[in-house]
């Protein structure tokens, strides 16, 4: 990684000169970092790190105790350090914030969610031949909007053509000729912006979870009716995502798997009755998405409520395990892997909580992501509970929910993953903690004590490091592929 990369990344060096941080050029930095004693060992405490770009700093200890003996196995403190300090990932998963990170957390959410649909990670591989439907849940329409689209022969029409040009009571026309390009900034902005509800779109996105969970309890209603008429039981697992579109308005992102339950041991996953197919399950959530709604509490801008409903494009599409259909199982959990790494930047959003002192700079009413933040700060002052959020959420444009969350027996979890990755990281580089097969107990006295590097010299050091290392574990992966 060159010095103009690191430079384009964001937080990445310890703003404090006085922690410790060199003052010097790149070329002094890395020079007296390399032509240190303790390099070597330097280099070894940056590998937890795997590449972060604004690791965590801890100093304090971490002892391993045999938990049969009470002996003490291990310790390390980190005064020993070559830093002082211990390195570790930010962990964040937005790729605009930190690559590595936002990788790692990509290749976990396709494990789990490729588990869930082939098998593997505790999870029977028999889950393969279940039925299996994808499915995108959107927002309804608050107004009409700039948009791409695509035909199905691939060519790009005008965004909302119209032979009588209509004119809204703003006079704005309410039409676009235009066939407009992946990048244009008018994407996703409303063609008037005074004509659009803004009050009403950041109501739907708070309560867009509630609508989800509402309608994942309606769809378990009716396949355990249609399971019934065949003298059956069924489970229902999932696993989804959260994207925000450009217009501001979450939509998601799932993948259904169904599972019988066998009657004499109802904790095993077994293939559902022949009648049950991943058609049928198609047509469910189709129908069962169309009925879905309920109705707010009153606020004084709108005395009945509002109405929370999905939009008309919900698209089921049955899931095959082969190359022979539309949508694969590799496809499909390389997409919602895709999508819990995705910035929300493109759609405009604060990086950060909006406080008193920014929310005038952020809630720019000559700004689409303005107006949609000055409805939430505007809707918030409500006293009941699901408006007040409004305003701690006001940064996601009301959005409360994860980006990624799944059923219990979907597959398995991301802790699960994260602690074989980081026993396998103890086992390769005898990492503090790793004692053999031995079971011990890891006590940790650790305080906070900075983020990001200390100089630039550093950070391309040990990311040039852990580049080289991911290029050496792909070779690895490749050569052995090839000889398989």
């Amino acid at each position: 990684m060159t010095a103009l990369a690191l430079a384009l990344l964001p937080v990445l060096t310890d703003s404090r000169t006085g922690n410790g941080a060199s003052t010097g050029t790149l070329g002094d930095e890395l020079l007296e970092r390399a032509a240190r004693d303790d390099y070597d060992h330097w280099l070894a405490t940056t590998l937890p790190a795997g590449g972060c770009v604004r690791p965590i700093r801890l100093r304090g200890t971490i002892r391993d105790i045999d938990p049969a003996t009470g002996e003490l196995l291990g310790r390390v403190d980190t005064e020993n350090l070559p830093d002082k300090v211990i390195y570790l990932p930010c962990g964040d998963r937005r790729a605009s914030v930190c690559p590595p990170c936002a990788e790692t957390y990509r290749a976990d959410t396709y494990q789990l969610i490729r588990a869930g649909l082939a098998g593997g990670k505790g999870i029977p591989e028999s889950v393969a031949l279940h039925p299996c439907v994808f499915a995108t849940f959107t927002a309804p329409s608050f107004g009409p909007v700039h948009t791409r689209v695509t035909t199905p022969e691939g060519r790009i029409a005008r965004c909302r053509p119209r032979r009588k040009a209509s004119y809204c009571t703003h006079g704005q026309r309410l039409s676009c000729g235009q066939r407009h390009k992946e990048d244009e900034p008018c994407l996703g902005r409303p063609l008037c912006p005074d004509c659009y509800d803004y009050n009403a779109a950041v109501v739907w996105n708070a309560h867009s979870s509630e609508l989800w969970r509402r309608t994942i309890i309606t769809l378990r209603r009716q396949l355990d009716k249609t399971a019934k008429t065949h003298g059956t039981r069924v489970r229902l697992s999932y696993a989804k995502v959260a994207e925000f579109q450009r217009r501001g308005l979450i939509h998601f992102h799932a993948i259904f798997r169904l599972d019988g339950i066998d009657p004499v041991y109802p904790e095993r996953t077994i293939q559902p009755h022949p009648a049950i197919t991943a058609g049928l399950l198609a047509v469910l959530i189709r129908q069962v998405a169309s009925a879905a709604w309920f109705a707010t509490v009153p606020h004084r801008v709108k005395p009945q409520g509002w109405d929370i409903r999905w939009g008309a494009q919900v698209d089921p599409r049955v899931v095959r395990l082969t190359d022979d259909g539309d949508v694969t199982d590799v496809a499909v959990a390389s997409y919602l892997a895709k999508y819990a790494t995705k910035s929300t930047e493109p759609a405009g959003i604060p990086p950060g909580r909006i406080t008193a002192e920014n929310a005038e700079i952020w809630a720019d009413k000559r700004t689409h992501q303005g107006r949609l933040i000055r409805a939430c700060l505007r809707i918030g002052g409500h006293p009941h509970e699901d408006f007040q959020a409004l305003r701690r959420w006001a940064h996601m444009l009301g959005y409360r929910g994860h980006f990624a969350t799944k059923s219990r027996r979907y597959s398995t979890t991301m802790r699960a993953l994260r602690a074989a990755r980081h026993d396998w990281h103890r086992r390769q580089h005898q990492l503090p903690g790793h004692h053999g097969d031995k079971t011990v107990i890891t006590e940790t006295e650790l305080e906070w004590a900075g983020c990001g590097w200390r100089t630039t010299g550093d950070a391309l050091l040990a990311l040039s490091a852990a580049a080289r290392a991911r290029d050496h574990r792909r070779i690895a992966r490749e050569e052995s592929a090839a000889a398989s």
